[in-house]
């Protein structure tokens, strides 16, 4: 199903789950974490530039006004948002913009963005560069330089057919759609929140892996500066939690939707 142009699927019935997936994947990732949230109703979603989603657009601010236009149109008032690492940054994003939306938000390997303007210029302009680079030499070589980030080091241990699923899904994307990606909804281009997470007062879950170093400090910041916020370290995984520890994942998340199931 689209709605203006956001390819969605939905999965179960229960409470609702929205599902945002991270840079060059697509509602597919999320495919095994809904089979162990089977209470619940699972909303898996292809964001701008990712997957059947054909929409254009040219901020943050832009996606998020197409999730809460989806919801709207689905008729739903409250719904539980987990979003991974450029999906957590659009789901925390989705809160500020759109928090009445929002019953609780479940953040992995995520970031409220950069604090300081010249950091976000800078990486604006690398983010422009790499989108430009994609458009001059296609998918596959971005991918191929992509899969071999320290960030992805440790999906190297997963078993060869969830490399190679995980490797189509990159390849499956437009050139178009991941540049616009970044030129739109990049690290640089997006506000930062770090001054307003104050003001997230929705139950917040916070996951990384133990050797994702880098999100784990970024996430322990976080949780100071978040009132109802708790901070989950996931033993022996990277970046992708819900990938590299499926089973450990769900068990969390439905541990915490236990605790804060949604009312009227």
């Amino acid at each position: 199903m689209s709605r203006d142009g956001l390819q969605y699927e939905i999965i179960g019935k229960g409470e609702p789950i929205l599902f945002l997936h991270g840079f060059t994947g697509t509602c597919e990732t999320w495919r095994e974490v809904c089979s162990d949230l089977k209470d619940y109703q699972c909303i898996l979603v292809d964001l701008p530039g990712h997957g059947k989603t054909n929409s254009t657009i040219s901020s943050m601010k832009d996606c998020c006004y197409l999730i809460a236009d989806l919801l709207e149109a689905a008729g739903i008032k409250k719904v539980h948002v987990i979003g991974y690492s450029m999906g957590g940054r659009t789901a925390l994003s989705f809160a500020m913009y759109y928090p009445d939306y929002v019953a609780s938000l479940i953040l992995e390997s995520s970031s409220p963005g950069l604090r300081e303007a010249a950091a976000r210029l800078d990486r604006k302009e690398k983010d422009e560069k790499l989108a430009q680079r994609i458009l001059n030499r296609g998918v596959e070589d971005f991918v191929n330089t992509w899969q071999e980030l320290p960030l992805f080091a440790t999906q190297k241990r997963l078993p060869d057919a969830v490399q190679r699923q995980i490797r189509d899904e990159r390849l499956s994307q437009s050139k178009e759609g991941l540049a616009m990606s970044l030129y739109a909804m990049g690290t640089g281009a997006q506000p930062s929140w770090w001054g307003r997470l104050s003001e997230l007062v929705k139950p917040t879950l916070l996951i990384a892996g133990e050797e994702d170093e880098k999100f784990v400090a970024i996430n322990k910041m976080m949780q100071k500066k978040i009132p109802k916020a708790e901070f989950i370290i996931c033993p022996k995984a990277g970046h992708a939690v819900h990938v590299e520890k499926s089973q450990n994942f769900g068990k969390i998340v439905n541990v915490f939707l236990g605790e804060n199931y949604i009312t009227t």
